[in-house]
């Protein structure tokens, strides 16, 4: 197994996954800007993407009736396609300029000072026309929605654009992060109707919580660092504290989560999804170690399983409705 060492002189960032199949396919002089739009860690376009698909998948199932069919309660292949397409894409991009703004302060923290732009692999001009480059694609996925729906897409570029700077001045960042993050609840519910409405907000504002707690988690990882040099978290001002705050914020998570659901009237099944993540988040909060870095990455990333049961559950109670009738 290579050693942080010898990865970061092939110029792999310390905390990247060994042996990712993105090295393995691209030429060395490109492994820069994989770096920079983080394709060999897929757990932030995963994240990204769930509240896009829960509400796209929500909105198809939403004020079902029992003669509906399945196919119409079900997203349409083609939008989920469009919002994985649009999530690798953006949060490349967010990644990116998260590292033009934070090229000071990730050379002075021990697990990011070997990304690209702190190591001098990429030039601060590079970087921002491989930005620009993957703004575009998320431009072309966006131009294909309802124009209520590129509206809204256009409008969360001002909380993307404030985001890496929150960090300076609030100990809240990772609320900031979930206005970004959670934005898709907000956007597959537009796809559908063209329009925003009570269950996308309540989506919204519960995908928020979950964002919170989780990057929660992930900001224990660096919180040393991040005291020396003077960065914010959640993780920095909740301490000792959170596990409580995890309690409150993924519990306010699925109780939005479930009126949502109410409000959106969809099928009474999709709920055994939101008890599933539930049991998932509450292991989560038990076995936290906040002084141990590997496993709090381990638990953020394992928020990637919330995404699919509640997703799940979403579409496993869109074929309920639609094979009641036969049952």
């Amino acid at each position: 197994m290579e050693t942080i060492q010898s990865r970061s002189s092939q110029g792999r960032v310390a905390d990247a996954p060994s042996g990712h199949w993105v090295y393995r396919i691209l030429p060395r002089g490109l492994w820069p800007y994989a770096q920079l739009a983080r394709w060999d860690r897929p757990i932030g376009w995963q994240l990204l993407l769930w509240p896009c698909w829960w509400a796209a998948a929500m909105a198809a199932s939403a004020y079902a009736r029992p003669e509906d069919s399945l196919a119409s309660l079900l997203p349409l292949p083609s939008t989920l396609i469009l919002f994985l397409i649009g999530a690798v894409a953006m949060r490349g991009a967010g990644c990116t300029y998260n590292d033009i703004v934070d090229e000071n302060i990730d050379n002075q923290v021990e697990r990011t000072r070997s990304r690209p732009l702190p190591s001098g692999q990429v030039s601060r001009r590079k970087a921002w026309l491989f930005l620009i480059l993957q703004a575009l694609v998320g431009l072309a996925v966006l131009v294909q929605f309802n124009s209520f729906a590129i509206g809204l897409g256009i409008s969360s570029l001002a909380i993307v654009a404030a985001y890496p700077f929150m960090k300076r001045i609030t100990n809240w960042p990772q609320f900031v992060l979930g206005l970004a993050f959670s934005w898709g609840a907000l956007m597959g519910w537009a796809a559908e109707f063209g329009d925003v409405d009570g269950p996308a907000v309540l989506l919204y504002v519960g995908s928020i919580m979950w964002v919170i707690g989780y990057d929660t988690i992930y900001a224990h990882q660096d919180k040393e660092d991040d005291a020396i040099v003077g960065v914010r978290s959640t993780a920095r001002l909740f301490g000792e504290n959170t596990r409580s705050w995890l309690v409150a914020l993924y519990a306010g998570a699925l109780m939005c989560f479930a009126a949502a659901f109410a409000n959106a009237q969809v099928p009474m099944p999709a709920m055994a999804g939101l008890i599933a993540a539930a049991v998932h988040m509450g292991r989560q909060i038990m076995v936290l170690d906040i002084d141990d870095g590997d496993q709090c990455l381990k638990l953020f990333q394992s928020n990637n399983q919330v995404g699919w049961l509640i997703f799940l559950g979403l579409l496993g109670g869109a074929c309920w409705n639609a094979l009641k009738p036969m049952l």
